[in-house]
Formats: structure tokens, sequence, C-alpha cells
């Protein structure tokens, strides 16, 4: 490992207490753990390629950045629920670095500075910072990029065209965990619009439902390459964190610049948790009329969640009262089931359109296996959703 000599090795740190359950003395604990291995064991640390950290708590401000100084050899780098004492900004720069992750961490600023093999990134959850705390200098192989907030109402929508300035973005993925959206549409420039135009598939998970869906066109207009769209429209108790500072009104308003624009790259369009009301069905023809060369459109119902699915599975084994107790259960669903009801959904859809686009309604059970790991589903979770609404049937 020293003479970096070894071609693949991978260390993972994983704690008792799974998730955010840690208490700070816990993740103190761990993190003092961690170091003092790592001291040790200083030299080998040098041959990782892999290494991922969880709930840890580092006293030592600087020993974040020592990871990457240390860690000569690393592809991935994954951070989940860790932080230091004094929160600091966490400069990357890293020569053979391909894939970091960091979940639910406190820095005060993430600078990739200089980090010229980084092809995919996650950066989730900024629940603490007004702005994002993440800024992309040179990454010029970036191709993949996942960004997922909880917004409150203190939090800045994102201006997307300043924040991928000099990328080029392929495959993007922005998560909403059922709250406000956190994306400001814009009216883009020429020389703004460039940062879009490598675009090719784009992920809109968990948006919260009732608010109109016109802010997602500005993705048409501005990735004039794009040929995949997934949206995911949710509002599901279970990811909801009640909180006073939330804002009522979680949509966001954009006017078209452009008036009849066309998309012609546009080859399906994936819309999850699809129900038969105005908005959504607005939208849909929205997107037919102006995706010329669409070739499919999947509607799916509403998936659920484990932890709805466990619930009921704990009260139906000890016949306990579920209504009411779960409420992922409970949701009302106005998906179109029967063919009349698909009928009559479709002749509200490509009138005026001109589209030939096949229209598929699907449950969630025949969710086609490209489809589910999109919006964060693997296909097993697919299965618990379906158990899920058939458990329900019985309640």
């Amino acid at each position: 490992m020293a003479t970096l000599k070894v071609e693949k090795a991978e260390f993972t740190v994983l704690t008792q207490q799974k998730g955010r359950g840690c208490s700070i003395d816990e993740m103190v604990k761990f993190g003092t753990r961690f170091v003092s291995f790592s001291n040790e064991c200083h030299n080998a640390f040098a041959g990782l390629t892999r290494l991922y950290l969880e709930n840890l708590r580092f006293r030592e401000s600087n020993f974040v950045s020592n990871i990457l100084v240390t860690c000569k050899q690393l592809n991935y780098l994954g951070f989940f629920n860790c932080d230091t004492e004094d929160w600091i900004t966490l400069q990357v720069e890293h020569a053979q670095l391909s894939e970091l992750s960091i979940v639910d961490c406190r820095f005060s600023m993430v600078e990739l500075t200089w980090v010229p093999k980084l092809t995919w990134l996650a950066f989730l959850f900024w629940l603490y910072h007004a702005e994002l705390p993440l800024s992309l200098g040179y990454v010029p192989l970036l191709g993949v990029l996942r960004l997922s907030n909880a917004a409150r109402s203190f939090h800045e929508n994102v201006k997307l065209s300043m924040f991928l300035h000099e990328t080029s973005v392929r495959d993007l993925t922005l998560g909403f965990k059922c709250e406000k959206i956190w994306v400001q549409p814009e009216c883009l420039t020429r020389r703004q619009a460039y940062v879009f135009q490598q675009l090719r598939i784009l992920n809109l998970v968990k948006i919260p439902e009732g608010y109109d869906l016109t802010w997602t066109m500005f993705f048409l207009e501005a990735a004039p390459s794009l040929e995949e769209l997934y949206m995911q429209v949710w509002d599901h108790p279970c990811e909801i964190e009640m909180d006073q500072e939330i804002s009522e009104n979680k949509g966001v308003e954009w006017e078209s610049p452009t008036s009849n624009f066309k998309h012609h790259c546009l080859a399906k369009f994936i819309l999850v948790g699809f129900q038969a009301k105005d908005y959504m069905v607005t939208h849909v023809r929205r997107v037919l009329k102006a995706a010329v060369n669409l070739q499919d459109v999947y509607l799916y119902d509403r998936l659920a969640c484990a932890k709805c699915l466990k619930k009921v599975e704990n009260a139906l084994k000890s016949d306990a009262v579920v209504r009411g107790m779960c409420p992922g259960v409970n949701l009302p669903i106005k998906f179109p089931y029967t063919n009349e009801d698909q009928r009559s959904v479709q002749k509200r859809m490509p009138r005026g359109t001109g589209s030939l686009a096949k229209i598929h309604f699907l449950a969630s059970k025949e969710m086609r296996a490209e489809h589910g790991p999109r919006i964060g589903y693997s296909m097993g979770a697919i299965e618990d959703n379906w158990m899920l609404s058939r458990l329900g049937q019985r309640i």
C-alpha cells in the first residue's frame, strides 16, 4: 500500500448508529477513533482507491484536507454526516479523484479548486446555508451531477447558469424533497445558454404536488440536446419535514420568453406520480407540443415508501387500526387505472399538439428497469411499493 502498487483498496467506516441518529458526542468519539487509526496506518492510507466515512466529527479542522493529501490514489471519496468542530472551507485538490459524494455534511463551503479527473459529483442537502455552499472550479470532465435540498423559506434560489459556468454536465439530477423549488428559471442570453448545451439527461426528483409545472420548461428551452426527461411529483408525509420556516408557497413562477418554441432531441418523457388533474394533464400537453420528435411518454402512478410499508405490516400483524396512522396509504390517488379513464385522459392531451408520441400508463410495479434508478428507486423498493398498495386495500 505504501508503495502505491495495490490496484484497488477500499476502506469503509460504518458506525454503530445509522443515519443522522448520532449525537455530537458520538460523532466526536467516532472521529477521534478514526484519526487515531489513520495516524497509526498513515502509509497504508496512501494506497487507498476508495474511502467512505460516516458520522464523524473531527477536532482538527485541517484533517479533512489532509485526507486528500494522504490518500494520493483515491478514485472515490464519500462523506455522510461529517463535519469539523469549526466549520471550514474545504478546498478539494486531487489529481486522481473521479467520484465525490458529500451528503448531509456541515462545511462552510466546498470548493472544487482543481480536480481534473472528476466525472461524478453528489452534493446533497445544504440545510443550514442560505446559498448553495459549493463552488465548481477546474472540473473539466464533470459529466454527472446530483444536487438535492429540502429548501426553507430563507434559502436562495440557485441560478444554474452561474453555478455550472465552465462545466459540461451531461447528466443532471435535482432533488427537492417535496419542499420549496430552489431552482431559479432564467431567461438565458446566448452567453449563458452554452452551459446547458451538453445536457442529455435530466432528473427532477420529488417535486411538491399541486404547483404549476411550467417552470420545468425552462430546461427544454435551455438544453437543446436533452434526450431524456424524468420528473417525479410527490407530496409524501414521510418525506416532508414540518418546520415553521418552510414557505407555504413551494412553487416557482416562470413565463417563457419564447412562444411556441420547438425541441428536436427529446425522445423520452417519464413522469412518476401522475394524476389526472388539470395542471398535470396541461403540463404533459405542453411537453408534447414542444418536443416535436418525442417518441414515448411514460406516466406512472405514485410511489410510496418503505417507512409506510413497515408501519402497515406491523399494524396488520398486531391487528392495530392503521387508518390515519400511516398517511402514505391514505393519500388520495387520481391515477387513470382503467382503460376508460386512460382514454379520457389521452383525449385531453394530444389535441392540438400534432404529437405522434406513444403514451404509456403504468402502475409502479410495472416500472421499467432503467427508469427506477433514475429517480432513486431500486426495483426492490418498487416491489415494496406494490405490496404497500395491496396492503392498503385490505385496511
